[in-house]
């Protein structure tokens, strides 16, 4: 089982004083795809024009580019704020298949410090059922506390 306590304690560690995005955005992903083999593709799609989602920072395979807020699981977490914890890829209308390997998504909000949605954070597995509300609530914990300071 994943000790999300030490992964944020890494996170907060690599990521104390770091005010750039992209710079978070790259470490978080790097740290969050090793930590688990459950974890198969890891990385943000940054909000780049309304509505509009631009692949940024990720580990694994390549990613979709871009992505409609309108379409898949990363474009239903941006156009809803909600976290989307999808453990059937193939169950979820509109689901966007980047990768044909991918069974579960996990999918939360990134916002700055004055709560505006700049990301969000995307981790897909190739097991089905992977997630869980414990990794959405762990993960996202994380990503609130380092994306909550002032950014550049």
């Amino acid at each position: 089982m994943l000790d999300y306590e030490a992964l944020a304690d890494r996170i907060r560690a690599l990521t104390e004083g770091e005010d750039d995005a992209v710079a978070l955005m790259a470490t978080i992903a790097c740290e969050v795809h090793h930590s688990d083999d459950r974890f198969d593709w890891t990385g943000f799609y940054r909000v780049v024009a309304p509505e509009l989602l631009k692949i940024g920072p990720y580990q694994g395979g390549h990613g979709c580019l871009v992505i409609p807020f309108a379409r898949g699981v990363c474009g239903a977490c941006a156009r809803t704020g909600e976290v989307q914890l999808v453990p059937d890829v193939e169950a979820f209308a509109g689901h966007i298949a980047c990768s044909s390997s991918t069974r579960a998504e996990l999918v939360l909000p990134v916002r700055d410090g004055q709560g505006r949605l700049i990301a969000v954070f995307d981790i897909d597995s190739d097991q089905p059922d992977a997630f869980s509300a414990r990794d959405a609530a762990a993960l996202g914990a994380i990503i609130d506390e380092v994306f909550s300071r002032e950014l550049t």
